[in-house]
Order: C-alpha cells, then structure tokens, then sequence
C-alpha cells in the first residue's frame, strides 16, 4: 500500500501503475472505480475503470475535471457533499444513491477511501468503489413490503388475532383485540390463551389447539370468550399453525364476534316458532313438540291430551271494539292460559285467530277435566281494558292419545271436531272425542255438498209468514223465510243449514236468489193484478257485508220495476252496530227507497245511539220475550220499554211469535202496531198466499 501511495505521488509514474491496476484488479471486479484528486476542496477525476466510464456516461476527457464540470449541477452537488464529508472526518465514507439508467433505477453503495500525503496531515486523494446493490435493494423492499402486508393483514384486521406459542402463551395481539375484548396488549402477553375461555368451552378449544399444532387448520364456532368486564361474547375462532422449515414454532388465533349474528339468528328462530302477539309457540312448534311428545308417551306407554280452545264470539268483539281491544284480550287469555299448568307436562300453543291448544302429556282423563273445567271457569272471569269490562266464554274439544288417534295430526282434528260439536251445542264447556262425532260430520259434509247443488237443482223454496196489523187484524205484509226441498230428506228448515251455509260461503249466492226471487214474484203478481202488499227479506251478517248488495237489489228493484217501498229487509243488531261500513250501506240502501228493520231487537248488544244515528224504520220484538210474557213480568218491562222507545223514535214495531189471543191483546194495550206468529198462521207456500191474501 505504502508502494502505491509513493507511485501516486509521482506523476511520471501514473501510467504504469494505472497498468498493473487494470491488469491485475480492475478487469476482474464488476464494481464502479473513481480516484479524485483533491486540490483545494474540490475534486478531480484522475483515474475511473472502464465500467465507471459506461455507467456513468462520461468519456476519458473527463479526467482533471471537477464534479461540477462533468455532471449535471444536483448531481455534482450530492457527489461533492458525500466527498467533503471525508475531508472532514478522515474517515473511509459509505453511502448509498440511486441513478436513471435506460429508463432503470440503478441502486449503488459508494464507500469513500481516503488517501493521505506522506505525514498523513492532508488527503491527497479518495477513492471511490461503487457496487451495484439493485438487485440486493429490490429483494429487500419486497421482503419489506411483505411485512407490512403481514402486518396489515394483523394491524388493520376487524377481528381479533393472536400469536400463541406452543404452550398457548399470548405472544402478540392486534389493535381490534380492545375493541372487542376490552384487552389492550400488556393486559394480554405471556398470559395463557385459555384462561379467555368460558369454562364450560374450554375442553373443546383445547382439542382445537392440540389439532392445529399438528399442522391443521381447525376452527371452533359459536364458543365463548370472556369480555373484560364479564360478559360472554360468542365467537367463531379459526387457528392456523405457524410453520418455519417444516416446523410448528406457534399458532395464529383469529377470533371473530358473532353475538349479533347469533342473536339475530335465534330471535329468527324464536320468530318462527313463536307467535309474536302473545309469546307463545305457534303452530310450527305444536307440529314439531306434538309429535315428538307422541312419540315419548308412546315409548312409556304414557297417555297424551290435545284440548283445542276456541274463544266463543271474539270475531263479534273483536269487529266491535276493534282489533288493539282484541289483541288485548288475545294476550290476557295467553297468560291466563300459562297460570293454569306449572309443569313440564302442560304445553300451551296458540294454532291461529283465537284457537290455542293445550297439550298435556303424561296424563289421564281424570286430569285432564280438571284442567278443562279450570280453563273455563278462568276464561269466565271479566276481561278489563280502559276501564271497561268484557266477557268472553270458551270452547274446548278434547282429544286423547292413543285412543283417539296415534299421531299428532290425527290429535288435532279429533279434537277440533269435538269443539265443533261444542260450539254447535250451546258453546262454553269442553266435549271430548268419540267415534260417532265423525258420522255426525259425515252428514254435514252430505249437507255441504247438497246445499251447494240447491239452488242449481231447484231445491230452494220460498214460504211466506203473515204480518198483521194488531188494530185492524188486516195482512199488509209478509216475512219471507227460506226452505229446503232436499231430494231424500225432504222439508228442511234454515236453523238446520243456514249456520252451515254461513261458514261454507253459500250464503251470498243463497241470498242473491231470495232476492232475485222475490223481486221476480212480486212482478208477476202486479202483472196478474193482484194487490201489492210489502215482504219483508232477512240479510245474514255476512250478506250484509258483501260488496256489491246494494247495486244487486237495486237491479232487481229496476229490472222488475217494482214499488220498493214494498221491501223490508231485516238486519240483526251485530251486523250493523257501531260500523261506519254499515251506516254508508245503510244510506245506500234508503236511497233506493226500501225499508230497513231490525230483527230480533233486544237479543244483542242494544244501543241507543245506533238507533239514533242509522236510517230504521221497524224494530222487531224478538219472540223469546214473547213466549213467557204473560207469567213474567221483567217480559213485560222490556216489551213495553222496546214499543215506547219505537214510538219515541217515531219508529214502527213488530213483534214475533204471537201464538195466544192473550200475547195479542197484551201487545194491542201497549200500542204495538204490527204482529206475526202462529196465532195468525204459520208460513206458508205461494198457493196458500195467492188463495188466501192476495186480490186480483
């Protein structure tokens, strides 16, 4: 080296040690070789090998030339600030720069040597080798960026991860570990990983953990971990081994929150399977817990009830006082249900409307009457809502497993067909299942059936009931009541299917055809000039209700060109009360210039207001008042009560079933103006009206 330095201060020898350089070194390295010399503070290319002459793009006309002279103004300046920097410190310098080469970022790293005089006061020289670490640079920028999408797979993850080593040891945690824990980091490191467990899943994720340090995935889902302030958070974790040269060294934990989801999925679940007005199971459960409580009776040789309830006239309240009313009462009845049985054994489900099933399991009989007759007696207890009281009754039909059927479907229509027997005899008790309960809906399926063939086999018939002035006994009017001329069982009065044909729908176009009917009649007999006298027409609720009623009669009014005056319909007080649809059907049908009665007045839920309000012509005294109105003396009241309100309302009055001279007169000292019954005549057909009443 001291040779070197001795040959570099001796000019005349600086070609030949340029020689042994290139021949000896320089040809064999791939680094970039500057030598500058240094006079007064700046720096002079005196040497540079052949690759540095390439790279750099400059020519050998460079040489005792400055940075400044050579390169570009920025360039020069960065060169000559990492060359002074030697000067100051006397100090080997490294650096790293990077330069534009076709279009490439060349990365280099420059080490500084300096070169002293012979006292080693001054540098004389410094020479500079370049190494190009591109290639070295790019692999690290890749390996960085790796790390911070490593990073940012853990940093920026809305899930919980953790590093554990092999012993469950919290290594590392990320950011949203204290938004869902409540953990910060220090809280957490070095402490076991399955202390965060709830105790009861800690066995199940120690057989997750002992999995995944065999080198598999695993996950555990719906687990619970402990928040910091105690509560229970339901998770989804997934382990996934960390894995060096083969090697399990630890394990990664991504823990994600799934309470909401789970919540929400339950109360799914629940929704499905519950009833949302009253809480209670629904049909779906009933179908599901029935059949799996026949199965269980079944296996232990066990009796099983099914009691079906229907509430007795809720459609009526609910129609009334409205639907938040009735929803009021649906819930009252549910919880009045759930105190009645405090046992694993007793099941109640609302089926639909206001139909609940009970079902009691492990039972007999016996038992099964005491819960029935506590279901009615509590259901008869008043119902109170904004201070106003309700009462309601309910219907029971009981079936009995394995008696009455060895399934739950079999349970629940052998049930409901004893409540139909229920509600069809006098409703408010309970019936339990028999055999012959299923003849008896054999001949209303005959009936069902026969009644839909009526009208279309001429099977319906009209007979007509006097009404009779009481003053001057003469026969202005008639009441038109309905017959069934059935093909083999004869004469059937409408008590025996006019409930069905309601059910059934038949009614509407049942009563299209008593309307039709009539309003044909009595053109026929103004065209035989017999004299017109007025008939009276009942409308069931539901006809009543039909859209379309008024536009039909008045059809039939204007296609048979009638007086319609002449015709009286009859309305029961349930079909009409407190319903702004009844009012506007009730105006339209006064503008065609008919009359309006109401039948069986004092049997419902009377009001005052309703009569005020709605356009009435008649009332009509129901006959039950009249039947023992001469031995009881409250009959007497109420009738003298109904004809003094009529003729207060400037309304006309009817009364029903007059059978004895006694009930006539007895009506003819309270001034009634109208009566009909079998005093007078019972119904009749056409012949007998056209023989007897009508003149030509």
């Amino acid at each position: 080296m001291d040779n070197l330095k001795n040959l570099l201060t001796n000019a005349n020898n600086m070609i030949k040690i340029q020689d042994v350089i290139f021949e000896i070194i320089l040809r064999h390295i791939k680094d970039l070789i500057y030598v500058m010399k240094v006079e007064n503070s700046s720096f002079k290319y005196v040497f540079l090998n052949e690759i540095a002459l390439k790279q750099a793009k400059v020519t050998s006309h460079c040489i005792g030339k400055t940075f400044h002279d050579v390169l570009p103004d920025d360039i020069a300046d960065h060169l000559h600030h990492q060359y002074s920097t030697v000067l100051k410190t006397k100090e080997p310098y490294l650096f790293e720069d990077n330069i534009i080469l076709d279009n490439k970022v060349i990365f280099g790293e420059s080490i500084l040597t300096p070169i002293f005089d012979d006292e080693n006061k001054h540098v004389n020289f410094i020479v500079c080798v370049t190494r190009d670490i591109t290639e070295s640079v790019l692999e690290k920028q890749k390996l960085y960026e790796t790390r911070q999408r490593y990073k940012s797979i853990i940093d920026h993850n809305m899930d919980v991860v953790f590093s554990v080593d092999l012993q469950g040891y919290l290594l590392q945690t990320n950011p949203s570990t204290f938004e869902i824990t409540g953990y910060i980091e220090s809280d957490l490191v070095n402490k076991s990983v399955f202390t965060l467990f709830h105790e009861r899943d800690r066995e199940g994720f120690f057989s997750v953990f002992q999995n995944t340090l065999k080198g598999k995935p695993d996950e555990f889902l719906g687990c619970r971990i402990i928040h910091k302030n105690g509560q229970s958070l339901k998770v989804h974790i997934k382990t996934i081994p960390i894995v060096v040269d083969n090697s399990v060294l630890g394990i990664y934990m991504i823990i994600k929150d799934i309470t909401e989801q789970l919540n929400a999925e339950e109360m799914m679940k629940y929704l499905a399977f519950h009833d949302q007005l009253t809480g209670l199971p629904n049909r779906s459960s009933l179908k599901k817990e029935l059949t799996e409580a026949v199965i269980n009776c079944g296996n232990s040789s066990q009796q099983l009830v099914v009691m079906y309830i229907d509430l007795d006239r809720f459609k009526l309240l609910n129609d009334t006082m409205g639907h938040n009313v009735g929803d009021l009462l649906l819930v009252e009845v549910a919880d009045r249900l759930i105190s009645i049985g405090n046992n694993a054994n007793y099941s109640i489900y609302r089926q639909g409307g206001d139909e609940f099933i009970v079902v009691l399991q492990n039972t007999n009989p016996e038992l099964a009457i005491i819960y029935a007759n506590n279901i009615v007696n509590t259901l008869n207890k008043p119902f109170s809502f904004n201070n106003q009281e309700f009462f309601i009754t309910a219907s029971i039909g009981i079936s009995l497993f394995p008696v009455d059927g060895l399934d739950g479907e079999t349970l629940i229509k052998n049930a409901d067909t004893a409540l139909y027997i229920v509600k069809d005899r006098g409703r408010g008790h309970f019936r339990f299942y028999s055999d012959q309960m299923n003849q008896g809906n054999s001949y209303i399926m005959m009936m069902e059936t026969g009644l839909r063939r009526a009208i279309t086999q001429n099977e319906l018939v009209l007979f007509y009931q006097p009404q009779v002035n009481i003053n001057t006994e003469e026969v202005n009017g008639f009441e038109v009541l309905l017959r069934w001329n059935h093909p083999t069982l004869g004469l059937i009065p409408p008590s025996e299917f006019i409930h069905l044909a309601e059910e059934s729908g038949m009614i509407i176009p049942i009563g299209e055809w008593v309307i039709k009917t009539i309003c044909e009649k009595m053109r026929q007999w103004k065209d035989k000039k017999y004299n017109q006298l007025a008939m009276a027409i009942n409308l069931s609720p539901r006809q009543f209700q039909q859209t379309g009623l008024v536009d039909f009669i008045k059809v039939e009014i204007l296609k048979n060109n009638i007086d319609p005056t002449l015709l009286e319909f009859e309305i029961t007080e349930g079909a009409i009360r407190d319903s702004k649809e009844a009012l506007t059907t009730l105006i339209h049908l006064k503008e065609l210039g008919v009359r309006i009665a109401v039948d069986d007045f004092g049997t419902g839920f009377s009001s005052l207001s309703y009569l005020k309000r709605y356009p009435i012509d008649t009332l009509k005294i129901d006959q039950s008042f009249l039947k023992d109105v001469l031995i009881d003396k409250k009959d007497q009241a109420i009738i003298t009560t109904i004809i003094h309100l009529a003729k207060s309302l400037e309304l006309d009055v009817i009364a029903e079933g007059v059978e004895q001279i006694e009930q006539l007169q007895l009506l003819k000292e309270k001034q009634c103006n109208k009566a009909q019954g079998y005093y007078f005549s019972k119904p009749i057909p056409e012949e007998e009206v056209l023989k007897q009443y009508l003149k030509k």
